[in-house]
């Protein structure tokens, strides 16, 4: 089956939601959730792959095994991240080509120099020039050979350089020809307020990240403002983080003798939804069929 475009799920949900897949496990879930897109993280990917932090340790090859994985698992369509293109304009044309060859239905190519580059979105980070940027951008843009490859310029010029000189490049950006723009580090309401009304009408992404100090939004109130596609960085890999550390604590307490394990009151229902994810039933039944031939 033909996996639909992120500009299909658009015109089935704006703004668009898409929380991010760390795992095909997740993907599969989310999926099953009803969500009509998704997205996929470098950090929270490398996170749950590698146990390696976001921070330019890795490069395109690590990314497209672990998307892979993912895009195998799934049918809706998805975004992933791109980082600064993996190298020179050169890097970006490969990257066009083996992220086309999964799948991916979008991409973002950011302007942060990869030096200094940073875990999280609302965090200032150096930026490279606008020349570079804009070099690899147009190099994606002439690369894809899928007309419906949604390429995404992503600015961290926020924090170092302020809000009107991320506004200008991400208006350069679309000048360009991307198919949309997300400028990373908004730090108050009335940020997301200029944003959002200054590209109402083209396809501006928000993110909202759990845990620090930056404003939450709902997706209403974000596509009420201009905004067209709303990600959510965090906010499963903090659950997942949260539910293991707790879990493994418990267990920890148990094997000590200091405290007893109480099993999951939902357990059978959580038994239930895990298999629904690993399509046991599916597996069982070519396992039955072989065993009646």
């Amino acid at each position: 089956m033909k996996r639909s475009s992120i500009r299909d799920a658009l015109a089935r949900e704006t703004p668009l939601v898409t929380p991010l897949a760390h795992d095909a496990l997740s993907a599969r879930l989310i999926e099953q959730a009803g969500f009509h897109a998704f997205a996929i993280g470098g950090s929270a990917m490398l996170a749950a792959r590698h146990a390696y932090p976001d921070i330019g340790l890795i490069g395109l090859t690590d990314m497209t095994q672990g998307i892979s994985d993912i895009a195998a698992a799934t049918s809706i369509p998805f975004l992933a991240d791109a980082d600064d293109g993996y190298g020179d304009v050169k890097s970006v044309a490969r990257l066009v080509a083996a992220y086309e060859a999964i799948g991916v239905g979008g991409f973002l190519i950011e302007d942060q120099d990869r030096d200094s580059k940073q875990q999280r979105a609302d965090k200032a980070a150096a930026v490279v020039d606008e020349a570079v940027i804009e070099a690899k951008l147009r190099t994606a843009i002439a690369a894809r050979g899928n007309p419906e490859t949604f390429i995404i310029g992503r600015t961290d010029a926020y924090g170092p350089l302020g809000l009107d000189t991320a506004m200008r490049r991400a208006e350069r950006f679309l000048k360009l020809g991307a198919d949309g723009i997300f400028i990373a580090g908004l730090r108050t309401e009335e940020d997301y307020r200029r944003v959002g009304a200054a590209f109402r009408g083209s396809y501006c992404s928000a993110a909202m990240f759990e845990g620090g100090d930056t404003p939450w939004l709902s997706p209403a109130e974000l596509g009420a403002m201009g905004f067209m596609q709303v990600s959510y960085p965090a906010s499963l890999i903090f659950r997942v983080v949260a539910a293991l550390r707790d879990g493994l604590e418990a267990l920890r307490e148990h094997a000590d003798g200091t405290a007893a394990l109480t099993p999951m009151a939902d357990g059978a229902a959580v038994r239930a939804t895990l298999d629904k994810a690993v399509d046991l039933a599916r597996w069982r039944a070519i396992e039955a069929t072989q065993q009646r031939d």
